[in-house]
């Protein structure tokens, strides 16, 4: 980052906010997190801590371990666990709420306001059958899942801290206990409105309501020009930007490979990022029905239904905001745009990926073909479109090699190849730096063309433009599972070497070819479920 004020070397002179502890006590319980027993620090995110103005030597005192591993309340901050409901696999589940995390406060940092909040800080009153605990491997995957969504562009909550113990917890096996801090402007979810919507008390769902519009949409109390006014329009405002941002969201984790596993409504943001890492996955071996998460029996949660189940939340959503607003017709017609928000911005991005400037109608037959293709050859889906790239530049064996049927991907390539020849390569953007993305602009009308007369530039052109949209190096399932087995002897390279590559996914560094690669055989054992 740059152009960043004087970092902070002591936790106590950050200024807070804790405007969700503000809110009226029945919005969560206060209580002090239970700290872990002679606690480590594994890893601090330097890149997070400058979001809230720390600098690298506030990481390494003592006072940010012992807030950190839950051991004292953050200076100025004000510990609580919130209450949420939701809707779990489908079905209702009632009263959630923070069953592991402890919310510390709300930073006033330079890169805005970040709640800070530790996950696997001990039980609270919404724990239910939980011990309040997180482990060693699921905490670290969730530290490296949020900084490589971040690498990518995709919304989600940042890492700052990752503190171990020695501390026996039981899952499938007995594991030791870690905590992350982890950080977000917010933590609100689509189960916090459910769970006053449910217990039939407008007034606190309007209270929470009022609260997420003027912190983070206060845009939604204007009223357009001709538009209507009051309160019921600005409701459906918010309800039209989360929309809007979730259907961005999914075409975000569409284009990328990425699974989330829990899609519960309790998992979703009300802000639109990707929150609560558990069993999530980027997929090796493309599947359109691939299912990440171990305990997902039904597949609900499968990649190609994630769209439609982040409609269905959504719906849950408007079901709450309807002990506001009356009108139902209102509701369900904000919700009628989500289709075309996430198909406009999925297009965009498979566009950039397939290395097209614009999207013309006929492209849909010919992703469905690629698409049916690496799904039937089994065929890696980071490299598939990674290694396009290399076709562009005259060099298609990579791309062949990763399916069975090499004659049938030079075939379609042949098809794609076609597609380019039509495709103007005047808007090609070399640098990559807004291809694909849902507010890019074309280039203006007769821009003349370098690459354009010269079809070797613009064979490089397009290529280059097709890396910057299609990462080399992602989370696979058998690096996170690397980087525990060091973390578990104490040792945090795998980590240090894993944030470097994931916060720069696009660019191809030399030395870490295996980290680019196909997985080894042994990863296809390795499961993760809600434990994770």
């Amino acid at each position: 980052m740059t152009d960043s004020p004087t970092l902070l070397h002591q936790l106590d002179d950050l200024r807070l906010d804790n405007s969700f502890a503000a809110l009226p006590p029945a919005f969560y319980t206060r209580l002090a997190a239970q700290p872990l027993t002679a606690p480590r620090l594994l890893h601090a995110n330097e890149q997070a801590a400058e979001l809230i103005g720390l600098s690298p030597e506030a990481l390494q005192s003592e006072t940010f371990l012992r807030v950190c591993s839950g051991q004292q309340p953050l200076p100025g901050g004000d510990t609580l666990a919130a209450v949420y409901s939701g809707h779990q696999f489908g079905v209702w589940a009632g009263q959630l709420g923070d069953g592991r995390a402890h919310l510390l406060g709300e930073v006033v940092g330079p890169h805005g306001n970040w709640e800070l909040q530790l996950k696997g800080a001990g039980m609270t009153p919404y724990s239910r059958m939980g011990d309040g605990r997180a482990v060693l491997r699921s905490s670290v995957r969730e530290y490296l899942a949020s900084e490589a969504m971040h690498g990518l562009g995709i919304p989600t909550t940042r890492a700052l801290a990752l503190v171990v113990s020695d501390d026996p917890v039981w899952r499938e096996t007995m594991e030791t206990a870690a905590i992350v801090t982890r950080m977000s402007p917010s933590f609100v979810r689509f189960g916090s409105f459910e769970h006053w919507s449910s217990r039939r008390q407008p007034e606190e769902l309007r209270v929470l309501t009022d609260y997420v519009i003027d912190k983070f949409y206060p845009h939604c109390r204007d009223a357009e020009t001709g538009g209507a006014s009051g309160t019921d329009a600005a409701i459906l405002r918010l309800l039209a930007e989360v929309t809007r941002r979730t259907a961005l969201l999914m075409a975000d984790w569409q284009a990328v490979g990425f699974c989330h596993g829990v899609m519960n409504t309790d998992n979703m943001s009300i802000l639109g990022l990707t929150l609560d890492y558990g069993p999530y996955g980027f997929m090796d071996t493309f599947r359109l029905d691939h299912v990440c998460n171990h305990s997902d029996t039904e597949g609900r949660y499968s990649w190609n239904r994630q769209p439609s189940v982040a409609l269905w939340n959504l719906y849950r959503l408007a079901g709450s905001l309807h002990t506001l607003v009356a009108d139902v017709d209102a509701l369900r017609g904000v919700l009628d745009g989500y289709e075309a928000i996430f198909i406009q911005a999925f297009h965009q991005r498979m566009a950039a990926k397939l290395g097209l400037y614009r999207w013309q109608a006929d492209d849909e037959a010919l992703l469905d073909a690629l698409l049916k293709l690496m799904h039937d050859q089994r065929a890696d889906f980071t490299l598939t479109f990674r290694r396009l790239a290399d076709a562009v530049r005259g060099r298609p064996q990579g791309f062949q090699d990763l399916f069975i049927d090499r004659e049938a991907a030079r075939e379609w390539y042949e098809r794609l190849e076609a597609r380019h020849a039509q495709d103007p390569i005047d808007g090609i953007n070399a640098s990559g730096g807004s291809m694909g993305r849902a507010d890019r602009e074309p280039a203006a009308e007769g821009a003349p063309s370098t690459a354009a007369s010269h079809p070797d530039a613009a064979a490089q052109a397009r290529a280059q433009a097709m890396d910057a949209v299609n990462p080399l190096y992602v989370l696979r399932n058998h690096l996170a599972e690397q980087a525990i087995r060091a973390a578990k002897t104490g040792d945090a390279g795998e980590i240090d070497t894993l944030l470097h590559l994931l916060r720069d996914p696009y660019t191809e560094k030399a030395g870490y070819e295996a980290y680019a690669g196909l997985p080894p055989d042994w990863a296809g054992g390795i499961e993760v479920s809600c434990s994770s």
